[in-house]
């Protein structure tokens, strides 16, 4: 299981997903360029001393990321799909795809997808915090899968 964190905006989100991952023992991928420096006191702050604990992989671009992972299941969170994550059936090499906090994915990263889910919502709301729905979704696929950190 993996994180994808396409062009991420927000340090300070981009640093409570590297912490969750680390805690969670869950690969990330951080698709480039970013809205931030990695050394921005945000998303150091946000990330605490988890940053090196976590198994981080960055790639200059959505064609560099492409490149090398090929044939990984990617599996796209989107305010605007129709499948509930809590019907979805998640496989341990699932790579949880999240777009910017503010744009989501753009259409030509979420085409490639292999499913789009959405977060259950009350009607009315746009969506959630990035970090927060990348929780609830990675919570449902390592209890799906038996991933949870020994």
């Amino acid at each position: 299981m993996r994180l994808v964190l396409y062009q991420p905006d927000i340090p300070q989100n981009a640093g409570t997903l590297l912490r969750l991952a680390a805690c969670m023992d869950v690969g990330v991928d951080i698709v480039e360029p970013c809205g931030f420096l990695f050394s921005d006191r945000h998303f150091r702050r946000a990330g605490l001393d988890y940053l090196p604990e976590a198994a981080l992989i960055r790639h200059q671009s959505w064609a560099a990321y492409r490149a090398t992972q090929p044939a990984v299941r990617l599996i796209a969170l989107s305010a605007h799909a129709d499948t509930p994550y809590t019907s979805f059936h998640f496989r341990p090499d699932d790579a949880l795809l999240l777009g910017q906090e503010s744009t989501g994915l753009p259409p030509e990263v979420e085409d490639v997808s292999h499913a789009r889910l959405r977060i259950p919502m009350r009607a009315g709301l746009r969506s959630l915090n990035v970090a927060v729905a990348a929780a609830m979704v990675l919570g449902e696929a390592l209890r799906q899968t038996d991933g949870w950190p020994a």
